[in-house]
């Protein structure tokens, strides 16, 4: 088998092996695993860093195509406080406002984002 650039470093293996190891329940086919998982999931990451580096190169009047490119590709989901004023916004559409849905939307708004 050929040997690809893009590999993972011996403290990385090292980390990885250390944490997964830890998990006294784990066979060596399940730490194997594991780790291929995690090598994966970091070779996945540094290509879309590479990706996003070389299309910022393209930014036009202040919007940013690598930016675009992550938030594409690793999309967040929203926060509970999001979810909730989303879901609360539903039900005011559909049955009114009321004093309740007012509470409860400010009571939300206060929070700080989690």
């Amino acid at each position: 088998m050929t040997e690809h650039p893009m590999q993972p470093t011996e403290q990385q293996i090292r980390e990885w092996a250390r944490f997964y190891g830890a998990d006294l329940a784990s066979t060596p086919e399940d730490l194997w695993r594991r780790i291929a998982n995690s090598a994966y999931a970091a070779g996945a990451d540094a290509e879309l860093e590479a990706c996003v580096e070389w299309a910022s190169s393209w930014n036009v009047e202040g919007w940013s195509y690598g930016e675009s490119l992550r938030s594409a590709r690793r999309p967040k989901p929203p926060n509970l406080k999001q979810q909730a004023l989303e879901a609360l916004d539903a039900i005011a559409h559909n049955n009114g406002t009321n004093e309740d849905e007012d509470a409860i939307r400010r009571a939300l708004e206060a929070l700080p984002d989690a």
